[in-house]
């Protein structure tokens, strides 16, 4: 979702970066986008453990969660990303079943998705950060959007932009286009193991479209 569908990555970086330093913790806006797609909880810890000498306690977590989700409440509303529409329209014109998987677990950002995108995504074909015990780059989140799909791996797309994402897809033997609309060279996103890296989602509605012409491994 964040970074694919809505272009909210800048207010999360923001919001990391700055409700961190509150309780000691410290993170660049950059490493934000490193860490996209793990659960808040896994980037909580990360943290912890490289300032306080180990995990955050569940308390902890719920109120350092908390303040950054606060903190990315004050932004300005994220706006839809640009192409994301039309490489929605593509999926669909494939006959593909649309599955969200995202680490996110912002209240705000899924209610917008019916707003923004009608008639695209079904509350049960969701795999959210409320769903998932470990999230990206962990393989759980896709292999439990493959089960909500009912396909095997090598019938689905992933549509990323996250190397953890990435990671994470193609652990569960996803093939995984790569949209680089974020700061992050191409060479991240590669290395995580993608199969396609695009400049954006208008990229990625052309490469779907050619999946009607062509095998994957002719792309």
């Amino acid at each position: 979702m964040d970074g694919v569908l809505f272009d909210s990555m800048p207010n999360h970086a923001y919001a990391w970066s700055h409700a961190m330093t509150q309780f000691g913790l410290e993170m660049t806006a950059y490493e934000a986008y490193l860490h996209e797609g793990r659960t808040g909880s896994g980037t909580i810890n990360i943290l912890a453990q490289r300032f306080w000498g180990r995990d955050a306690t569940p308390e902890e977590i719920e109120r350092i969660y908390a303040a950054k989700a606060a903190t990315f409440n004050t932004c300005p509303e994220p706006k839809p990303m640009h192409g994301a529409l039309d490489a929605l329209t593509a999926a669909k014109e494939l006959g593909c079943k649309i599955v969200l998987v995202t680490g996110s677990a912002q209240a705000k950002l899924l209610e917008s998705l019916e707003q923004h995108y009608p008639g695209f995504f079904r509350q049960e074909l969701m795999v959210t950060g409320f769903d998932v015990k470990r999230g990206k780059p962990d393989p759980e989140p896709y292999l439990m959007g493959l089960q909500k799909a009912g396909v095997k791996a090598e019938e689905a797309i992933v549509v990323e932009n996250a190397p953890l994402g990435v990671q994470a897809a193609k652990g569960a033997g996803i093939f995984t286009i790569a949209a680089n609309t974020g700061p992050l060279e191409d060479s991240i996103l590669k290395d995580a193991g993608a199969d396609i890296v695009v400049p954006g989602l208008m990229d990625v509605a052309a490469v779907l479209r050619r999946f009607k012409k062509a095998p994957a491994d002719k792309l």
